[in-house]
């Protein structure tokens, strides 16, 4: 296990959502499944209690903790694009696993999970400053998925 693990807290689908990870993002995986070796308050032996995963490089580890504490957009993953079938990709992939789709390129999969599918080409705008960053800040507050095209026409004052 890694010295710095991002625990992310699930009701009980921590497996599954590490699995569906894993499934669309490259240098993903799921390293183990841990299990209850007993009842415990709210579970039984052989319940999942936690996944060891990694999300795109990141090590991560799914906690099924109860509904307790659901995930809040207080947390995202940020996960950068290249280009626009590579936003489409990750963004379709979540919104269509049963994910609903946000502002600004933000999308919450349906464990509650907010994710960020942001092009390069937008944080690249957005660091320039300047009437550069104010077209494209302006035509991203207008989109709910990310458009590469309309983000370069605006950085270029088209």
């Amino acid at each position: 296990m890694h010295k710095n693990t991002i625990c992310l807290w699930y009701d009980t689908e921590a497996e599954a959502a590490a699995h569906f990870y894993a499934s669309i993002f490259p240098d993903s995986h799921v390293s183990a499944v841990h299990r209850a070796p007993d009842d415990y308050p709210g579970g039984k032996a052989g319940d999942v209690l936690t996944v060891q995963f990694t999300v795109l490089g990141v090590p991560c580890l799914g906690l099924n903790g109860g509904p307790a504490f659901p995930h809040t957009e207080a947390f995202s993953f940020q996960v950068m694009t290249e280009d626009q079938d590579e936003t489409d990709r990750y963004w379709n992939a979540i919104i269509a696993n049963g994910g609903a789709p946000s502002a600004c390129g933000w999308c919450k999969d349906r464990w509650g999970l907010n994710w960020q599918i942001t092009p390069r080409t937008l944080t690249e705008a957005l660091a320039a400053g300047g009437g550069e960053a104010a077209r494209a800040f302006a035509a991203m507050m207008e989109m709910t998925r990310i458009d590469i095209a309309a983000i370069d026409a605006a950085r270029a004052g088209e």
